[in-house]
This record gives structure tokens, C-alpha cells and sequence, in this order.
């Protein structure tokens, strides 16, 4: 194995921040496993990185036998893994007040978000742990909703305020194992998932407002600098907002 080669998975990769994220690893010089739910978005990515190296592996994230089948196909496709870009994320299929929010839309969420990244890490740590060289770098996508929640989004604020407790988790339990564990807290980056922010979305104080948005390429720029950091450097926490945004001052 060439030792000056990077491994990484990106999970959430066929669209948006985790495209996004992708693409800039790629570009970076890294070999990228793309996973998601679908496989056509996937290879569209792939396509757009240009690389003849990039791996596409549909994956449920809530599903425990797919997140080990992801991670068995990167040991065996790339003998080691450097980076978890922990990115797939949902915010549900509605904004829902408290008392209308059905179990079914909380738990799929709930699943997704904090579920799902559990698994992910799981399975990378224990990959990373057994390689030689041992150790790697896990990066959990939280959100500005892991500070400040918008109206009407219970569940997506919890579970994100929860990756930021599962990031605290694995950073430490990472120690012994060269393992480093940070978060990067994303507003209003211009995806699909943010169109509304564009139209107009529900404001604290009852309005509905247009928000400012930035490029994703931004994010992607930060999580770069973020992988590419020695192992004896980590950087915990970081946030990315688009600078008009109501973030300051939020609710």
C-alpha cells in the first residue's frame, strides 16, 4: 500500500456538503469512498471528481448491516481508512410544532442524525484502531442547530445537539488510539436542504424572512484544512456561517 496515499469516507456524498466535501478532498489529492442512499447521485459525484479511484457504495446509515458492509468494502478496497467525513443528515420531511410532530417523523431523525452517525463512527473507529499505522480522524457534521434551535425543529435540534455530545465521546475515547474527533457547525450553506432559506423561512419572533446563504465550497474548504492537520493537532469545534445570517442574536 502506498503509505503517502489518504483514504476517506464521505457519507451523504451524492448531493450537497457532502458532494461538496467530496469534490474538495478529491481535488486534495485524497481517495474517496462516496456513500449514500442512492446510487446514481453517488456516481455523479464520482464523475464530477475525476477520479478513477473514487469508491461508490450505497448505504443506509440506519442500517447497522450497511454501515459494517461500507466499512468492510473500504478496509478491503483501500487496506486502511485516515478519514470519516460524518455528514449524512436529515431534517425531516417538515418543520412541525412540538404537539404536532408525529413518533414516526422524530424517529426518522432520530435515526438518520444520530443513529446513523453513531454507527458510521463506531464502525470507523474500530477500523481505524486495527490499522497499522493505527489512528485517523473522524469529523461529525453538527449544525448551528448543535447552539441555537429554529422554530419548529425538535428533533433535528436535539439530534444535533447530541453529535456534539457523541464528538466530545469519541474524542476522548479516541486518545490512546491516535483517534481525533471535531465538529464542524454549518448555516445556511446554499444546498438543496437550505432552498427555502432563499424564499423565505419561519423567523423567532413569528416573521418569515429570505436568510443569506454561502457556496458549500466554503464548508468544503474548512473540512479540508480540518483533515489535512497532523494527528498531534485537532480542531474540536468549528463554525461556518454565512456572515449576514441570524445566527448572533438568534431566537
Amino acid at each position: 500500500m502506498d503509505t503517502d496515499r489518504k483514504f476517506a469516507v464521505v457519507t451523504g456524498a451524492g448531493s450537497g456538503i457532502g458532494r461538496a466535501v467530496a469534490l474538495t478532498l478529491a481535488g486534495a489529492g485524497w481517495t474517496v469512498a462516496l456513500a449514500g442512499r442512492r446510487a446514481a447521485p453517488l456516481e455523479e459525484t464520482a464523475a464530477a471528481a475525476g477520479r478513477t479511484d473514487a469508491v461508490c457504495v450505497p448505504t443506509d446509515v440506519t442500517d447497522p448491516r450497511a454501515v459494517t458492509e461500507l466499512f468492510g468494502a473500504v478496509r478491503d478496497r483501500f487496506g486502511r481508512l485516515d478519514l470519516l467525513f460524518n455528514n449524512a443528515g436529515s431534517f425531516g420531511p417538515r418543520a412541525s410544532p412540538v404537539e404536532e410532530l408525529a413518533y414516526e417523523e422524530w424517529r426518522s431523525v432520530v435515526d438518520v442524525n444520530l443513529t446513523g452517525s453513531f454507527l458510521c463512527a463506531q464502525a470507523a473507529f474500530r477500523l481505524m484502531k486495527e490499522q497499522d499505522p493505527q489512528g485517523g480522524r473522524i469529523i461529525n457534521n453538527g449544525s448551528i442547530s448543535a447552539h441555537v434551535p429554529r422554530p419548529h425543529s425538535i428533533a433535528y435540534t436535539a439530534t444535533k445537539h447530541a453529535v456534539t455530545g457523541l464528538t466530545k465521546s469519541l474524542s476522548l475515547d479516541g486518545r490512546p488510539y491516535r483517534i481525533a474527533c471535531g465538529q464542524i457547525d454549518i448555516g445556511n450553506a446554499a444546498t438543496d436542504m437550505t432552498r427555502r432559506m432563499r424564499t423565505g423561512t419561519l423567523q423567532a419572533d413569528g416573521r418569515t424572512a429570505v436568510e443569506p446563504v454561502m457556496d458549500a465550497a466554503d464548508v468544503a474548504r474548512t473540512v479540508l484544512h480540518m483533515a489535512e492537520l497532523p494527528l498531534e493537532a485537532n480542531v474540536q469545534f468549528a463554525t461556518v456561517t454565512a456572515t449576514a445570517m441570524p445566527y448572533i442574536g438568534r431566537g
